[in-house]
């Protein structure tokens, strides 16, 4: 089942047409990014505008069905970062073009979605001699 395109174009206007996760800009990717379900259905998740995301390939692609993850830090596992219900940046902060965790969940969504792979990195470098990066 798709997310029908009105509530799509919602998401994607909602997120300001960047990944809510690892905060890439849609602008210079050559890949569509996608309507990702936070809790998915596989779990029982709607396709409720409270319940959609809008991720990078990358980042959707690794969450998959993922609720949660272990912080790399205390080994405990804890939810992954929920963007409907939390702040971004009371989880991460920007060093340079790296994203770091604030929070545990923070952290194991970083290391998950794997949000600092070398690729990202050159990805933000190049939005930021567009003026797309920082966000």
């Amino acid at each position: 089942m798709s997310v029908p395109a009105a509530l799509a174009l919602r998401v994607r206007r909602r997120a300001g047409e960047r990944c809510e996760y690892c905060r890439m800009s849609q602008t210079l990717q050559g890949a569509s990014f996608h309507i990702e379900h936070i809790l998915p259905r596989s779990l029982g998740g709607r396709s409720i505008l409270g319940n959609l995301a809008f991720a990078c390939p990358g980042c959707n692609l690794h969450k998959a069905d993922r609720i949660s993850a272990v912080d790399p830090l205390t080994h405990a596992t804890v939810p992954l970062f929920h963007p409907r219900k939390e702040v971004w940046n009371a989880h991460f902060e920007w060093s340079g073009s790296r994203i770091t965790g604030r929070t545990a969940i923070g952290r194991a969504t970083i290391a998950m979605l794997q949000l600092n792979h070398s690729r990202r990195l050159l990805i933000r470098r190049a939005e930021h001699r567009f003026g797309l990066f920082p966000p």
